[in-house]
């Protein structure tokens, strides 16, 4: 079974930026150098699509519905009610009290955007 390489280079990346490839030189040789190109093309990407790719390799953080709830009380209301609208169903189970509510048509549409980034970070 080959070695799943892109998945080594994105540990390395999260574990060691600076020492990432480095990291990489533990492997036998063609597959380090295959590993350091998956490496190159991890930098490369902006943050935000490392941290995606990071999520749906590796999944969400053990602490996702504990996160999600501390954010959902430190929030106004506006943006509780965009946060809770874009939640996936499972995760709308941590809140029995709430309902999904149509989006407000005089939100800025920033808004979304933020609600979106909230989520992310706190589940991943």
């Amino acid at each position: 079974m080959p070695l799943p390489l892109e998945r080594f280079a994105l540990v390395a990346w999260v574990l060691g930026r600076a020492r990432a490839a480095e990291l990489l030189g533990g492997l036998r040789e063609r597959e380090a150098e295959r590993a350091k190109e998956h490496l190159l093309h991890i930098a490369a990407l902006p943050s935000a699509q490392r941290q995606a790719k990071v999520a749906v390799e590796f999944g969400e953080r053990a602490d996702a519905a504990a996160r999600l709830k501390a954010l959902m009380n430190e929030v106004s209301e506006p943006l509780r009610q965009e946060i809770f609208r874009r939640l996936p169903p499972y995760h709308r189970t941590l809140f029995p009290g709430r309902q999904v509510e149509p989006a407000d048509s005089g939100a800025p549409p920033a808004l979304g955007a933020l609600a979106e980034r909230l989520i992310r970070e706190a589940t991943r």
